[in-house]
């Protein structure tokens, strides 16, 4: 965390760069980084290797668990994490030699696990394609695209040469179907229907697809009525599988979502103040109760389906205890 608000944390300031572009309200920054790709350190996430091409994010969703990444860039303001855009700069022989790295572990390599590598900005910049290209040079690799983004079919054919010789998921972020509660939650995220349309165009190519229903939203899209016709849609659109998870309230989201749910979801505000209470997380008999449900649509609709923490040490791979490089 940085010593006083609005000033970078000493390891980041070198690396602070100019303004590189400018559109309406959105900054672009140049990045510097000692490399793309970040090895994680005994974590039970179900990947090893990260790649987030931006900090900061278009997308603007009020529930962004990485909102609080901006303080280290030295911004008190948090509405800046959607208005100034770091673009990291990649070193393709670094990349490259992170990858056959990331391919000897046998770790799956996340791309976009803090910040949507196909926000608006990939569009000007193309530095998720650049990832892309280095990894097709690699087989045998294990990656993962995490998304709100149709742009990610502007990568068709690299994707489709990935998943002839590596193993690739993308994962398409859907919480609802609903578009005005969609644009209440994610203000500046592409339409739902149109990630669905993503999904099945790439899923009819061949490229294997997920449906992230992350994060599930007490009281906003945890029922029924909204959780079965997710899962429809996307297994129609050719999803293989769901992953889910709930709500997260961290310092730095917590505010700004809970301001929503006082001025939009009055009724939802002594729900909220119950189940994040004590923690950052709802209590386990909450989760308990959800994830009875979600695997029964699941089953009905024919989905493999687990929680995020839920994915086996199997299928995460080989761990070693190399130190991480996650900045």
């Amino acid at each position: 965390m940085p010593t006083r608000p609005g000033i970078p944390s000493p390891n980041i300031a070198p690396y602070l760069g100019p303004v590189i572009d400018q559109s309406r309200s959105i900054e672009y920054r140049k990045l510097g980084a000692r490399n793309l790709l970040n090895r994680l350190n005994g974590s039970q996430m179900p990947f090893g290797w990260t790649v987030n091409p931006y900090r900061g994010c278009q997308m603007a969703c009020v529930y962004c668990y990485a909102r609080h990444t901006h303080e280290f860039l030295g911004h008190a303001d948090p509405a800046e994490f959607e208005q100034t855009i770091y673009v990291k700069q990649p070193d393709h022989r670094s990349i490259l030699e992170s990858l056959r790295r990331a391919r000897a572990s046998g770790l799956e390599v996340a791309i976009g696990t803090a910040t949507d590598p196909y926000q608006p900005a990939e569009a000007r910049f193309k530095i998720t394609r650049q990832v892309l290209e280095v990894a097709r040079q690699v087989p045998g690799l294990r990656v993962g695209i995490t998304t709100k983004s149709p742009l990610v079919t502007r990568d068709l054919d690299l994707l489709c040469e990935i998943a002839c010789q590596s193993r690739l998921w993308v994962n398409l972020s859907i919480v609802t179907l609903d578009l005005d509660l969609a644009r209440k939650l994610e203000p500046r995220a592409p339409r739902p229907d149109l990630r669905l349309r993503a999904m099945s165009g790439l899923s009819s190519a061949g490229v294997a697809t997920r449906l992230f229903v992350m994060p599930i939203l007490p009281g906003l899209t945890d029922g029924d009525g909204t959780l079965e016709p997710l899962l429809e849609a996307a297994r129609d659109a050719g999803s293989r599988e769901i992953r889910w998870n709930v709500l997260f309230l961290r310092q730095g989201t917590r505010e700004l979502f809970l301001k929503l749910i006082r001025e939009e979801f009055p009724w939802l505000v002594d729900r909220y103040r119950a189940l994040y209470a004590r923690s950052a997380y709802v209590p386990q008999e909450y989760r308990d109760e959800l994830e009875r449900r979600i695997a029964a649509h699941a089953q009905a609709v024919g989905l493999d389906c687990c929680a995020r923490e839920g994915v086996s040490v199997a299928d995460q791979g080989p761990r070693s205890r190399q130190l991480a490089l996650v900045w």
